[in-house]
């Protein structure tokens, strides 16, 4: 049975996305730490990040590092928080959300119910910052 984030990969289940390649996409989490907060996944089904191909997971990284960026400047975060979880759904994904405190890197903390509205914007948002910093041609059409 797929996963959820291959449903939302596939379309079958709805999702906001701002980055999309060949192998790795970026959607914005249903339950963020803070506004701006993504999910960088493989559109590979791995679950456990230690078993990705490192290839792969060179790719997973290096979007996660461009979406630091894009993080940094769509919401002037001091840093860009950066987590491995892995708990909540058994297909690898990089977190990558805005960070102004140490109590944003709790998770269990996150919103679960952010307004349609919070997530419209940090989507245009997001995808604004991308172009800014030269990455047009990744940024989702979706």
């Amino acid at each position: 049975m797929p996963s959820v984030f291959s449903a939302i990969i596939n379309g079958d289940l709805p999702g906001r996305f701002v980055w999309e390649d060949d192998d790795v996409v970026a959607f914005l989490t249903i339950a963020p730490v803070t506004q701006g907060h993504v999910l960088v996944v493989p559109r590979t089904e791995v679950d456990q990040w230690q078993d990705v191909d490192p290839e792969l997971f060179a790719k997973v990284t290096t979007v996660a590092r461009t979406m630091g960026q894009a993080v940094r400047k769509a919401f002037d975060a001091p840093r860009a928080g950066l987590l491995i979880a892995g708990l909540e759904v058994p297909h690898l994904h990089v977190h990558v959300f805005p960070a102004y405190t140490m109590g944003n890197f709790d998770i269990s903390g996150a919103d679960p119910s952010p307004s349609p509205e919070s997530l419209e914007d940090a989507q245009a948002r997001l995808k604004a910052a991308l172009r800014e910093i030269g990455h047009t041609s990744n940024v989702s059409a979706r």
